[in-house]
């Protein structure tokens, strides 16, 4: 058997995230063409495996090193899955790309060491989160931010973020339902910065943005939107940024701000 490495780039709008759901695992074999009809179910690993399967014949499972939640984007997600297919790894690349959704991408497609695997041998993960914080959105970006009029105070942004660096118990930024049996992650580096516009095709797209990016060993369900949500509450002037240290230390989630909405969240990169 082959481990197939794939680089993967998603546009998560349409889908329920990156983890298979129940009612797809009960009917693999449904058609890519009819998965408008069916995107309440979607998911991104649903939809790779079944076209996995058109090109090889095979049940294969696709692993990824992080499971994005719905409507969460990735700008390089990392999979793989094991094959008997003879075909080579540039053919199943393009192979993938031709029948998938045009919002779902294969970068590179490449073999594997056999002991490869996504998630437990990924250092690192980084995200980027973008807000627009001005009353006017681009209609070209509306899918991708979100949108916040209100006046944000990025230094009190900052001051705050400098105490979730480190080794902490983040059970106040994980949601209900998350299954990791270790709360503790380590933030390696988190930044806050105003841009003034936004790269699309070469073009400017003015505004005023706020761009987060965080990058830890690992993240827990909805732990990046919620420490989002918190930022930006202290951005209000709703919560101060020494109060980040007793949220933590009290692990209730009901003491930390919202959760932010999932499209402005995009998995960046993949540290192995």
């Amino acid at each position: 058997m082959r481990n197939i490495k794939l680089s993967i780039q998603y546009d998560g709008t349409n889908y329920n995230g990156w983890q298979i759901q129940p009612s797809e695992i009960s009917d693999l074999r449904f058609e890519i063409a009819n998965y408008k009809k069916k995107k309440d179910i979607i998911t991104i690993q649903g939809i790779i495996q079944s076209t996995i399967k058109k090109i090889t014949g095979e049940d294969a499972k696709v692993i990824a090193a992080g499971r994005t939640d719905t409507g969460v984007h990735a700008i390089e997600q990392i999979a793989s899955f094991k094959t008997s297919s003879h075909l080579s790894a540039d053919v199943i690349k393009r192979a993938l790309n031709a029948v998938l959704p045009y919002d779902i991408r294969i970068l590179d497609a490449c073999d594997a060491a056999d002991d490869f695997h996504p998630r437990y041998n990924a250092k690192s993960k980084t995200y980027v989160y973008i807000i627009s914080n001005s009353a006017i959105i681009s209609p070209f970006l509306y899918r991708y931010a979100w949108k916040i009029p209100h006046n944000l105070d990025i230094e009190k942004m900052k001051t705050a973020s400098e105490f979730l660096k480190g080794r902490h118990d983040f059970s106040a930024f994980r949601a209900s339902g998350c299954g990791a049996k270790n709360p503790v992650r380590t933030i390696l580096n988190i930044s806050i910065e105003r841009l003034n516009a936004i790269h699309l095709f070469d073009m400017h797209l003015s505004g005023n943005f706020l761009k987060i990016r965080l990058q830890a060993d690992a993240f827990l369900r909805h732990m990046v939107r919620n420490i989002v949500g918190t930022l930006v509450e202290i951005g209000k002037g709703k919560i101060e940024p020494e109060d980040i240290k007793k949220i933590i230390n009290s692990k209730k989630r009901n003491l930390a701000g919202p959760t932010s909405p999932a499209k402005g969240l995009f998995l960046e990169k993949v540290f192995f």
